[in-house]
């Protein structure tokens, strides 16, 4: 069953990749608060990519949803989906 705490724990790994690769003081703090997109975004836009690439391919493989978390749904919301942790598992709830 898919819920918050699954969804977190995918976004979580994602994040954890990316942390994987950086410097030890270049590092993201996760948490639900953690920003992903915006002015004081913990993400560049490749990293971004990355990290819904990999949520992306996590939800086919443990849940079997295909989803695509950057169509037009997304770019149509009011506050971006993308925006926080919190808000990116509120969205992918909505869609699967």
């Amino acid at each position: 069953m898919l819920d918050t705490n699954k969804i977190h724990e995918i976004i979580f790994e994602a994040l954890e990749a990316v942390n994987a690769e950086r410097e030890e003081g270049e590092k993201i703090i996760i948490n639900s608060e953690t920003i992903l997109f915006g002015d004081e975004a913990s993400l560049d836009s490749l990293d971004l990519v990355s990290v819904l690439v990999d949520v992306e391919s996590a939800l086919l493989d443990v849940c079997g949803f295909s989803v695509s978390l950057t169509d037009d749904r997304a770019m149509d919301q009011e506050i971006s989906p993308f925006s926080n942790i919190h808000n990116m598992t509120k969205y992918i709830l909505s869609i699967v």
